[in-house]
């Protein structure tokens, strides 16, 4: 048996928009958050979050399953497109915690929040980014979506 090992590549910091009520029924909650910009930064890539993208979410219970699409430009010039699911779960304490603008870190007791990037690009030297599998440990933080992207070896 192995044990997969983790391997930090980057942070992304997606500044986004106030989120958009689109509805659904009783038991569950539509919505859209659109992203704005934003920045990566990290041992093996660095670049822009591009205006345009946006995270949809559909909660059920508590417990929202998130699906957001945007572009990364890397700092040389190559255009990267990520699509990142995940579910997003807090406390109702850390939840007030977070709209009141409070930094709340990813390993909070009563948060849960993580993802699993999928890159796409045709950039031979990001090629690795669309040969492996991703896992984020995801935050609010100063009004940014902050996601710690790391590699499974």
């Amino acid at each position: 048996m192995i044990n997969p090992v983790l391997e930090y590549v980057f942070e992304i910091r997606a500044t986004i928009d106030a989120d958009l009520h689109i509805g659904r029924g009783p038991e569950e909650r539509l919505s859209f958050t659109p992203i704005s910009g934003g920045t990566v930064a990290g041992p093996r890539l660095n670049g822009e979050v591009l205006p345009g993208g946006g995270d949809w979410a559909v909660e059920r219970h508590g417990t929202a399953q998130l699906e957001a699409r945007y572009l990364i430009r890397a700092d040389d010039g190559a255009v990267i497109d990520i699509l990142n699911r995940g579910y997003f779960r807090a406390t109702p304490d850390v939840l007030a915690r977070m709209e009141r603008g409070e930094n709340v870190p990813e390993d909070e007791p009563g948060l849960y929040f993580r993802t699993a990037p999928v890159f796409q690009t045709d950039a031979p030297q990001h090629r690795w980014l669309a040969e492996h599998q991703f896992i984020g440990l995801a935050r609010d933080e100063d009004g940014q979506v902050c996601i710690r992207v790391y590699l499974v070896a």
